[in-house]
């Protein structure tokens, strides 16, 4: 490093939401992106591809490995979608040198979903009424978390009543936060979609995503997150033998569902379901996943600019995030470089070369010399 902490990206070629540029040079400015090269120290990346770091939009976080795995990965932010007590999540925070995330807290549930039945969650978490959602989101703005995390069920199995769910969104919004509600059923992404919360996270299993709930979605301008991972996993874990005869392919399902959501409108932001947790369905390996995602969200349709859009400048902007998403002087230095020209081919993003968190140079996987 030059004695001010600076470094020079030479000839490196910046995707800047929409293709990979000329080469040119990046200044690491300490924790910023920069714009004066003079007496940095220089590295000359020989043309390879600079991308913003990548935002995971569905993680679970339980312990500071989780945020050097994503970070090796080139995993730069992880949106948590559901992390408790406050005191972990201050415990992580205080972890530097690694991916940064944002969280929702403890999720609000109902009370004979499989959320329900999880290790260690706290009848707290339960709404029943509008009152109770207004108190759980009061006392997690308290915490300080970042949006609300609200799960929905179809009806009739488990999941907060219809208007409970709503009220949440309504006292969310009230706080200035933004909502997310799971959905893993049609039924219960129905419920999800009528919530109108912002963000709708997961695609069904089995029976697939209503035409009414995709029309719906768009008109309103919600936005999905698929994590096709964690569909994936399920479906290999509880249908090992296969469709029974005469059903479809169901991971085709999943992919389908999200191809006519992305053909539709619907705005589509890349998350993994990534987790480490034994309470966990499944578990889902953080950082390397979201590569995995955008292979599988290639195979649902979508460009390899758009599945770098969808982790990059889109959930930095539906989440707020304003000093990341993008290579610009005076964003936040969460940086990858990578081999290859991943607007062409998404599988480039395997092949990492460095990565910056906040200017900090992390170790990445399978490290190559510059």
């Amino acid at each position: 490093m030059s004695t001010d902490g600076r470094t020079a990206l030479r000839n490196v070629r910046v995707f800047d939401g929409k293709r990979l540029g000329e080469p040119r040079t990046v200044v690491i400015d300490g924790t910023l992106i920069g714009d004066d090269p003079a007496g940095a120290e220089e590295i000359d990346a020989a043309g390879a591809a600079l991308l913003p770091g990548l935002i995971d939009a569905h993680v679970h976080l339980h312990d500071p490995g989780n945020l050097a795995a994503m970070a090796a990965w080139g995993v730069t932010t992880g949106l948590d979608m559901a992390c408790w007590p406050a005191e972990r999540v201050a415990s992580l925070r205080e972890a530097g040198g690694a991916a940064d995330f944002r969280t929702a807290g403890l999720p609000a549930i109902g009370p004979g979903g499989h959320h329900a039945r999880m290790p260690g969650m706290p009848p707290e978490a339960v709404i029943l009424t509008a009152a109770d959602a207004r108190r759980h989101v009061e006392a997690r703005a308290a915490e300080g978390v970042d949006y609300i995390k609200g799960v929905a069920e179809a009806p009739g199995e488990g999941g907060p009543p219809a208007d409970a769910l709503r009220a949440l969104v309504e006292a969310a919004r009230e706080y200035g936060l933004k909502t997310i509600v799971h959905a893993a059923t049609p039924g219960a992404y129905t419920m999800a979609v009528e919530s109108g919360a912002e963000f709708v996270t997961h695609t069904p299993i089995a029976g697939g995503v209503r035409a009414h709930d995709v029309a719906a979605m768009r008109s309103a301008g919600q936005r999905a997150i698929p994590t096709i991972t964690m569909m994936e996993a399920l479906l290999t874990a509880f249908m090992t033998s296969g469709p029974p005869p005469g059903r479809a392919d169901h991971l085709a399902e999943v992919l389908g569902d999200v191809g006519r959501l992305h053909r539709a409108g619907v705005e589509i932001l890349a998350g993994t379901d990534a987790n480490a947790e034994p309470s966990a369905p499944l578990p889902v390996p953080h950082g390397e996943s979201l590569h995995h995602e955008f292979e599988l969200m290639a195979r649902a349709g979508m460009t390899p600019v758009e599945i770098l859009r969808s982790a990059t400048v889109l959930p930095a902007r539906a989440f707020g995030l304003v000093d990341r998403g993008a290579v610009r002087p005076g964003m936040r230095a969460d940086l990858l470089l990578v081999n290859g020209d991943p607007t062409r081919d998404i599988t480039a993003t395997r092949d990492i070369r460095a990565v910056w968190c906040a200017g900090h140079p992390v170790t990445p996987v399978a490290a190559r010399e510059l």
